[in-house]
């Protein structure tokens, strides 16, 4: 039975920017799908799967997330993967969400981004058609792997260059640190593309200074390092720059031991601009409804505050100012 403020929170309309559309792959689709590209899996069953969701660190999830990414061959499994996403987005009253999705992790298996895009396009065409959901796409690219590659990948998104709003970095940062990836931000940003970048989840506050400064991103994802260094705690303030931070994600990959621990209502009352997201709920336990609730329960986080991090997700959104306008009115009534 749902609480009064899961009720409440279900009425408001909300946005989500940090969501890898491969952590959204759910165990049953998992499953099926490895079934029918006969690609063999160490699990036989969704219990099996989701008993592996017990990581020890990024890396542990990073393994179980590439496997899973696998079995992903055609434009069918693809819409799927995109559609079962979309269709959390219209339950929990997602109104808007920023996708990141990451063809490099497909191209080893042979998948073509022509045949990617053609299944994503299609469930994204059919939600704003069937419901008014409004979907931002942003070009991933894997922080582990040259940045060689990722200009090739930023190269190969030319052809499909208006369906995407930014380019975003993921993947392993421990060894990857912002300034690797200089001239692909260089390039992005000639082609007009907004700019994020994960910093600062495993990696130290050094890397959020690096993304500000050397890639000039426009968001941080993660982010939640920034509490080791004052100064960058006050130009985050100050600047506004957002910081679109998981909160299940960081308990589950051990950032903060306890949800109880976590710094989210610290950075908030701080005046940063932080926002909610569900990073990989399909692993972490939970999408975007289940991340404010988790704070809810573990750190008495109130509606007025819940308001607060609902429209900073509005406002760090690349969303036109007229779109951002018109949802923080249904906001305010």
């Amino acid at each position: 039975m749902l609480d009064q403020y899961a009720e409440w929170l279900a009425t408001i309309p909300k946005t989500e920017l940090h969501l890898h559309l491969d952590g959204s792959l759910q165990a049953h689709r998992m499953l099926s799908l490895a079934a029918k590209h006969g690609i063999g899996l160490p699990y036989a069953s969704v219990g099996e799967v989701e008993a592996a969701y017990q990581f020890k660190n990024l890396q542990s999830f990073l393994d179980l997330y590439y496997l899973g990414a696998s079995v992903l061959r055609d434009e069918e499994d693809f819409y799927h993967l995109m559609m079962d996403y979309l269709l959390v987005c219209r339950e929990q009253n997602i109104v808007h969400c920023e996708i990141m999705i990451e063809p490099q992790t497909y191209a080893p298996n042979g998948v073509s981004f022509s045949t990617m895009m053609a299944g994503f396009t299609r469930a994204v065409d059919e939600a704003e058609h069937d419901w008014g959901q409004s979907v931002g796409l942003i070009l991933s690219l894997l922080r582990h792997l040259s940045e060689e590659d990722a200009l090739q990948t930023l190269t190969a998104a030319d052809e499909f260059r208006d369906q995407f709003v930014a380019i975003g970095l993921a993947s392993a940062e421990l060894g990857n640190p912002p300034e690797k990836f200089v001239r692909l931000y260089a390039a992005a940003r000639e082609r007009g593309y907004r700019l994020v970048a994960h910093a600062g989840e495993e990696g130290p506050a050094d890397y959020i200074w690096q993304a500000l400064k050397r890639l000039q991103v426009d968001r941080i994802d993660h982010g939640v390092r920034c509490v080791d260094d004052p100064e960058l705690m006050a130009h985050l303030a100050e600047t506004r720059i957002p910081l679109t931070v998981c909160p299940l994600s960081n308990v589950r990959l051990r950032v903060f031991e306890r949800m109880a621990d976590h710094t989210l209502l610290q950075l908030l009352e701080k005046g940063l601009c932080v926002t909610v997201n569900s990073d990989d709920p399909a692993y972490f336990g939970g999408y975007l409804s289940e991340n404010y609730h988790a704070m809810h329960v573990a750190l008495g986080l109130d509606r007025s505050q819940t308001l607060a991090l609902i429209r900073n997700g509005f406002e760090a959104s690349f969303l036109s100012d007229q779109k951002k306008q018109m949802y923080l009115v249904q906001l305010a009534n």
